[in-house]
């Protein structure tokens, strides 16, 4: 068995759409992790150590001999490259293309900033019964438009295979789904809504979504491994 200190660890937090694609790609990646469930509500010290920003995901990377620290990702793309990068087996990042990148990362840049923004200020409409919802639900719409669009063309976001892009958009668009559940499920989106029961009905989402206890100093070790 690996020791703890040749595994990458990684601190999560369940239903963060940050977290949970950083999981995603992760479990694609068919990477092997220490993880570490946290709450933000009682940051773990070691977590703040690695990165005093104090948000999810943190992946601290084990000492190579030539460092003198460990290498810390705590940007949630940047962990989903970083785990493609060391292992593809469903070329996610789509390589035959170098352009395909340029234009996943285009749109996921996109749905970072612009959709997450509407999508927070729809979350908040419902939340605290705001006459503003409809105006808010449509904001967001002008984006699911676009994915709609995108998947009549094809069986995924970019093309007929699945890519980057689908994986780091999922958490955004289950978000969406669940703020107005009775409208979303009669919603006149069909392509975007048999995409995300896909992926959400697949043993991925089971293993990635896995309810864990919340990690403490001195507890013992949980790996995530992908088991396909």
């Amino acid at each position: 068995m690996l020791k703890n200190n040749t595994l990458p660890v990684l601190y999560s937090l369940r239903n963060c759409p940050y977290a949970m694609r950083a999981r995603i790609a992760i479990f694609y990646a068919q990477q092997r992790v220490i993880l570490r469930d946290v709450v933000l509500s009682n940051k773990p010290k070691a977590m703040l150590a690695a990165s005093p920003k104090g948000t999810v995901p943190v992946l601290v990377l084990p000492n190579n001999k030539t460092e003198e620290k460990s290498q810390v990702i705590d940007e949630s793309l940047a962990v989903m490259l970083w785990a493609l990068t060391e292992n593809d087996p469903d070329d996610l990042l789509q390589k035959y293309d170098p352009d395909n990148l340029t234009a996943m990362l285009k749109l996921i840049t996109t749905f970072d900033s612009e959709f997450k923004t509407c999508l927070e200020a729809y979350k908040c409409a419902k939340r605290y019964h705001e006459n503003t919802i409809k105006a808010c639900r449509q904001a967001c719409e002008v984006y699911i438009q676009q994915l709609e669009l995108r998947l009549s063309q094809h069986g995924f976001l970019m093309s007929a295979q699945p890519s980057l892009t689908d994986i780091a958009l999922l958490p955004y668009i289950r978000q969406f789904a669940r703020v107005e559940r009775q409208w979303y499920l009669q919603s006149p989106y069909p392509k975007l809504k048999q995409w995300l029961n896909n992926y959400l009905q697949s043993p991925m989402f089971t293993q990635v979504m896995a309810k864990n206890p919340l990690w403490q100093e001195n507890n013992q070790s949980l790996y995530f491994v992908a088991t396909k």
